[in-house]
């Protein structure tokens, strides 16, 4: 299987594999080279991958995403990855960047209601000077 794990800045991997291991919200699940045709949801966490004759794993902390099996093509396509070898040092890396997305992500939110306001506060200010 071609396993192709896309951000919306990069492909994180990009790799032949012989197993693939990922949690859906109703449970983690398995394939292997022939299975069905599969779409489904992936919650955040770790998707786990065998690259085609190394014999060890690999890991991709993902934030949620979609996962779509067609052929030989498996194409993941999530908010954020990174892959990793080390369980002990990926989660660390996970933990400080993650948590500096979602900061990110609250700083724009917020900064996106204070134009929201300002703009209300303008534009009825304009409807009094109309009066």
């Amino acid at each position: 299987m071609r396993l192709r794990v896309i951000t919306p800045a990069a492909v994180c991997v990009d790799s032949n594999v012989s197993r693939i291991v990922a949690e859906a919200p109703n449970g983690f699940f398995g394939m292997l080279p022939n299975h069905i045709d599969f779409v489904t949801q992936l919650v955040p966490g770790i998707l786990v991958f065998e690259p085609e004759g190394s014999g060890t794993d690999r890991f991709v902390a993902i934030n949620s995403g979609t996962l779509v099996k067609c052929g030989e093509d498996v194409r993941v396509a999530v908010r954020g990855a990174m892959e990793g070898d080390d369980l002990g040092v990926l989660q660390g890396r996970v933990v400080t960047e993650f948590r500096q997305q979602d900061e990110d992500e609250r700083d724009a939110r917020a900064a996106l209601t204070r134009l929201e306001a300002t703009m209300i506060r303008r534009f009825r200010d304009l409807e009094k000077a109309d009066r």
